[in-house]
């Protein structure tokens, strides 16, 4: 008998776990994220907006740690942003908070951003941000759109320094 799910996959390795970054890089991956997170909240208190999202810090790890990543490009960044807070915002105006809503607004989002060729897994939490917050339709231009720009500013800056660096890898 067949069954549809395999157990012998959980025990079985298939490869070896990824090394740890250099600490040379793990510093610099530290200080950018630690940059780009003050730098956003010193920017929404002078103009006492809301700068800050929830998924930024996981869009830090990337932007900083893995530059050279697809996730990490600055279509993927603003473009997967932009595109599942935009869902979580649709679907909470047409249905509602509701756990379904929810779960349909997050899978929606990541097709629309595999569809558009953008996508950027922490944005993945967007909807669910958008959601548990109750945001109005401002919050897609502040902190997200507004934001996830600022971020894509300051990594082309930053992961620029030094002369084996080099951000984006692509542009469109």
């Amino acid at each position: 008998m067949h069954s549809f799910f395999n157990w012998y996959k959980l025990k079985s390795q298939t490869s070896q776990c990824p090394k740890r970054l250099p600490l040379s890089m793990i510093a610099i991956a530290w200080l950018g994220g630690t940059l780009a997170t003050a730098t956003l909240a010193i920017l929404g208190n002078g103009v006492e907006l809301i700068m800050i999202l929830g998924s930024f810090g996981a869009s830090c790890l990337l932007i900083f740690a893995y530059p050279a990543s697809p996730f990490a490009q600055p279509r993927n960044v603003i473009g997967g942003h932009f595109i599942a807070t935009f869902t979580g915002l649709v679907f909470m105006t047409l249905f509602g908070i509701h756990w379904w809503s929810m779960a349909m607004a997050v899978g929606t989002a990541i097709a629309l951003m595999l569809i558009c060729r953008m996508p950027h897994p922490p944005a993945g939490s967007n909807p669910l941000i958008v959601m548990l917050g109750a945001v109005k339709w401002d919050f897609l231009v502040t902190p997200t759109l507004l934001g996830a720009i600022v971020l894509i500013m300051l990594a082309l800056v930053y992961n620029n320094l030094g002369k084996d660096r080099q951000y984006p890898t692509y542009w469109w």
